[in-house]
């Protein structure tokens, strides 16, 4: 099964920014909604807390109140990449931040918010952030 690869964590200061992205290649992704979530126990994605979502076009996003205001997901769906810019972070948002896709279609402007709703998953990338 092809898996969502992720890039572009670090470390950087609390008031930074950083942009993930998130390479989710062809029709396998396409059709569908694509997510971010975060583990800071360093346990996996298994309950991973939602972060954000985004619908197959680009034109419906959905996002935790943790991070509404700060952080933004967007999609270029001519290069099957999905992003997480990050804004204003806080020490609080460290964490490993995985890209997830779904395969399942969902009506109107609905996008899932559980782990349990996507079924593919990026090795997840590291970001820091430092008081």
């Amino acid at each position: 099964q092809v898996q969502p690869v992720e890039s572009g964590g670090g470390l950087v200061q609390a008031g930074g920014s950083l942009r993930l992205s998130c390479a989710a290649s062809g029709r396998t992704f396409s059709n569908f909604p694509m997510a971010w979530f975060r583990q800071a126990s360093g346990k996996g994605h298994e309950f991973a807390e939602f972060v954000a979502a985004i619908n197959w076009n680009g034109e419906t996003t959905y996002y935790s109140d943790s991070v509404k205001g700060r952080f933004t997901v967007s999609r270029d769906t001519a290069l099957n990449t999905v992003y997480l810019q990050m804004n204003s972070l806080k020490p609080e948002d460290t964490a490993v931040y995985y890209c997830a896709g779904s395969h399942r279609y969902y009506t109107g402007s609905y996008l899932p918010d559980d782990y349990t709703d996507y079924d593919s998953w990026g090795q997840g990338t590291q970001v820091t952030v430092s008081s």
